[in-house]
């Protein structure tokens, strides 16, 4: 019952393209709990500020800067991964067009081979003596025509 069914082959390009999108997925998730952390280290500074305990606030502070160095890292690593994906994604389909390209070319010689050159020209020079002909015959009858015209 399969027999007939074609299956998609799934390439090596297809594999890393999909490690990089799970890749890419991971940071976002682990830029989601970086977030949550600055948050609450953030909530933390504040209430240590109220309660007048600037020295753990100014910890807490150095954390959620350091949390921000590790979001910024985290946002370079996901541009440079979606340039790789887009740069890998873009070079897949210029090869499927060199290949479309290599197939045309094929073709085209293909078609050049079975029309020769003598056949051309001999083509040609029959319609340059059909149309010779045809203009012959319409200035003879353009003739007799006028010639008609000027007796009536």
């Amino acid at each position: 019952m399969g027999a007939g069914q074609s299956r998609n082959r799934i390439t090596d390009q297809d594999k890393a393209i999909l490690d990089m999108k799970v890749q890419r997925d991971k940071l976002k998730m682990y830029q989601k709990k970086v977030q949550v952390v600055l948050d609450r280290e953030d909530a933390l500074a504040r209430s240590l500020l109220l309660k007048g305990d600037k020295k753990r606030a100014l910890l807490a502070l150095r954390r959620r800067k350091y949390q921000e160095q590790m979001i910024q890292k985290t946002d370079d690593q996901l541009f440079n991964l979606q340039n790789l994906m887009e740069t890998i994604e873009f070079s897949l389909v210029q090869k499927d067009v060199l290949f479309g390209i290599e197939q045309g070319n094929k073709v085209l010689t293909q078609l050049n081979k079975e029309m020769r050159l003598e056949d051309i020209e001999r083509l040609a020079e029959d319609t340059a003596e059909a149309i010779a002909y045809q203009n012959e015959v319409s200035e003879l009858l353009r003739n007799n025509m006028t010639a008609e015209d000027e007796e009536s």
